[in-house]
């Protein structure tokens, strides 16, 4: 009867190795201004410093005038602006299998600065989407700003709350596929996209609705490299 005691085992080492292989840490937060949380998979939650790591599945949420910048382990970047909450629905990346490519960030809410690493350079490249309430964004080797409007984005910029429902986005490199249910746009460099609705077709607009470039306290580059310092490496556990 070993053979069953041994078969067992060799399951829950496969089983080990799986959810290793699946949950590691997708990234980490390189720079905070303020106050960043997660709300992990397990329930609980944490208050993140510089240097926590991130994986998939992770509710991140900042608070009003916060700030946090997370480098991903494939070279791509997310800066969260404040009231702001960012959802790594999935990620996963190894740098010997483009094909496995997969990297799907959604915003609930406030508004996301992105710049793309290797995932969506190589392999396939539909592998890097943002998802909000309204519409999906493909990205193809691109940098960009997105703000969810849907139910308001008080305090993401400081005029955000003057935006009429929906979501918006800005182009500053490469070009971002804006779609809903009722088609898609390309938004190319110095473009910006607006989507009223999932049933309604994404629109470009003629100017800046309210990004406020400028507003970020600090530059989101191609090295990852913030300027300033931050928090020290502390978490705190919440129950």
């Amino acid at each position: 009867m070993n053979w069953k005691r041994d078969l067992t085992l060799l399951f829950g080492v496969l089983l080990l190795c799986l959810c290793g292989a699946s949950w590691g840490a997708a990234g980490k937060v390189t720079y905070i201004v303020g106050t960043l949380s997660v709300h992990k998979i397990d329930g609980t939650m944490k208050i993140l410093s510089q240097k926590s790591e991130v994986e998939a599945g992770d509710l991140l949420t900042t608070e009003k005038d916060s700030y946090a910048q997370i480098n991903f382990t494939d070279g791509s970047q997310a800066t969260l602006r404040p009231n702001s909450r960012f959802k790594i629905e999935g990620y996963r990346f190894n740098k010997e299998e483009p094909k496995s490519d997969n990297l799907f960030f959604r915003l609930l809410k406030g508004g996301l600065r992105t710049i793309t690493g290797l995932i969506g350079k190589r392999g396939n490249m539909d592998a890097y989407k943002i998802g909000t309430k309204t519409a999906t964004l493909g990205i193809r080797g691109s940098s960009g700003d997105t703000l969810e409007c849907t139910e308001g984005c008080e305090g993401a910029t400081s005029t955000s709350d003057r935006l009429a429902p929906g979501t918006y986005h800005a182009t500053y490199t490469g070009s971002y596929q804006m779609c809903t249910q009722r088609g898609c746009i390309i938004v190319g460099p110095g473009q910006f996209g607006y989507a009223r609705d999932e049933n309604t077709m994404p629109v470009l607009l003629p100017d800046d609705p309210g990004f406020n470039f400028g507003e970020m306290p600090f530059s989101l580059g191609i090295s990852g490299a913030a300027e300033g310092g931050g928090p020290g490496d502390n978490e705190c556990l919440m129950q």
